[in-house]
């Protein structure tokens, strides 16, 4: 029989567990952007644009050094640093010996003066930055997605719901305007969280650049030059000016409330849109050869909504990582946040990145069924209408209370026929029907008009979409076009 351990040399990657956030749902972008490549060659170009800042402010750092590390930042001998990282138990130190490798002659002068957080922390800010960038332009995307829609539907009359019970009418589209002001909301705090992000820089083992110092003979001038040069070369305006041997963990933390609000809009749009499709009102797109159920082949369930509400759940849960985190960072620092943020960060942004792919395709195929919104209308219009119906009687010389009674009771018993009966409400054909309100009977379909119970829906819709969607989509415009991709 085949020992344990030779089961587990003989292990491919179908027998080994794999997040579902990368291998199911992910962008490649956004898998990229948390990658081991993308994290490892940061480091080394990270080394080098220290090396080269080094370099200029008069450090005996060669050319030949420099290239060297150019030439070998993609060069990344994974399974060397693997053994190393078991040797060392050090990750950091084991990239460092697997770059000196590569470059035997700049292998003095990799890391000089740095401490781990040099590479550990400026890498996290620079996938925070990126994997910002990246969300932005889809969440952009997923607005201007249902702005077309809110557009499209701006005067569609539909039944309003407060506490789940139909209440006075809206519009398809100001429902949807609902929606975008939430996703709005997000991506002014996304640009923030993005805007605020600052680089650690060079500052050493407890922040004091000690060993800068020390490196540059006292000369507080060119430490200082060091930390601005390796920021500026590294893309940011400014490092923080105070941190210990970490960013404030609360950076952290500010990054992923940020997508855990994102989250929780992402959830309440698609949980309407889930209760809509119950209605058969409003259904997300559905392909020719989607099953939705394998015993019911006429289910078109929303599995889409369903997996963003379900993805949404675990993204906002994902902030009480950092909190705690943030909480316990003793002193200067202390290592018990290394292995928790290696995961919350990365699953995070890799889970945003999920919800606005699924959301955007939503979004994108929307499909309306006018005719059943009309009936549901037409269902509890009468209701609604009475106090207009009233108000038209005493224009026409009525008393109001008696007036009240008569439709007090004549609504009493259409509610019979609905609720007890299971038939349509006839309140509209009792008042036709009852002389008492002959004076009304000519206009009595036009103060039934749905569109006439809507009030400034429709004025909203394109005030809103004007005055503050259009110009908050200015900076993306150009990326508003690319279509959504779903995995699976």
């Amino acid at each position: 029989m085949m020992s344990s351990t030779a089961k587990l040399l003989k292990m491919d990657e179908h027998s080994r567990y794999k997040t579902p956030l990368s291998s199911r749902y992910a962008s490649e972008e956004m898998a990229y952007n948390f990658s081991d490549m993308k994290k490892f060659s940061t480091w080394r170009k990270l080394w080098l644009t220290l090396a080269e800042a080094e370099r200029a402010l008069g450090l005996n750092i060669s050319d030949e050094q420099i290239k060297e590390m150019k030439a070998n930042i993609d060069n990344i001998d994974f399974d060397m640093a693997a053994k190393e990282e078991k040797a060392t138990r050090h990750d950091v130190m084991a990239h460092v010996h697997t770059f000196a490798a590569c470059c035997p002659k700049a292998a003095p002068i990799i890391h000089l003066g740095a401490t781990s957080c040099y590479v550990g922390d400026n890498t996290d800010l620079i996938m925070l930055r990126d994997g910002f960038n990246i969300l932005l332009s889809k969440l952009a995307r997923c607005i201007h997605c249902l702005e077309k829609f809110a557009e499209t539907y701006r005067f569609l009359p539909t039944l309003g719901f407060t506490h789940m019970q139909p209440a006075q009418l809206t519009t398809v589209g100001k429902r949807a305007c609902l929606w975008v002001a939430d996703l709005l909301t997000d991506l002014k705090n996304l640009e923030r969280a993005r805007n605020n992000l600052k680089f650690r820089g060079v500052k050493g083992t407890t922040g004091t650049q000690a060993s800068f110092l020390q490196l540059f003979e006292g000369n507080e001038e060119k430490v200082k030059q060091l930390d601005e040069l390796v920021t500026e070369m590294s893309g940011f305006q400014s490092a923080y000016l105070i941190c210990g041997q970490t960013y404030s963990r609360k950076v952290d933390v500010d990054c992923l409330c940020v997508l855990a609000s994102l989250g929780a809009s992402a959830h309440k749009i698609c949980t309407d849109i889930r209760l809509l499709a119950s209605l058969k009102e409003v259904e997300e797109p559905f392909e020719k050869s989607q099953i939705g159920s394998s015993a019911m082949p006429y289910k078109r369930n929303p599995m889409r909504s369903e997996r963003c509400c379900s993805l949404a759940r675990h993204l906002m849960t994902l902030v009480t990582d950092p909190l705690h985190t943030a909480s316990v960072q003793w002193m200067e620092r202390t290592l018990d946040d290394s292995a928790n943020r290696r995961i919350c960060l990365a699953e995070a942004f890799l889970t945003a990145d999920i919800v606005l792919n699924l959301l955007q395709n939503i979004s994108e195929g929307l499909v309306v069924y006018p005719k059943v919104i009309e009936r549901h209308i037409h269902q509890e219009l009468p209701f609604m209408a009475s106090e207009n119906i009233i108000m038209e009687m005493v224009k026409s010389g009525g008393n109001r209370q008696e007036c009240h009674e008569k439709i007090r009771v004549l609504s009493q018993l259409a509610a019979a026929v609905v609720k007890e009966d299971g038939g349509a409400n006839d309140l509209v054909q009792r008042i036709k029907e009852d002389s008492y309100f002959s004076p009304i009977h000519s206009v009595l379909d036009k103060l039934l008009d749905p569109i006439s119970f809507v009030g400034r829906a429709p004025q909203q819709v394109k005030e809103f979409l004007e005055q503050e969607v259009q110009p908050a989509l200015g900076p993306y415009r150009e990326q508003l076009t690319k279509e959504s991709v779903l995995n699976v």
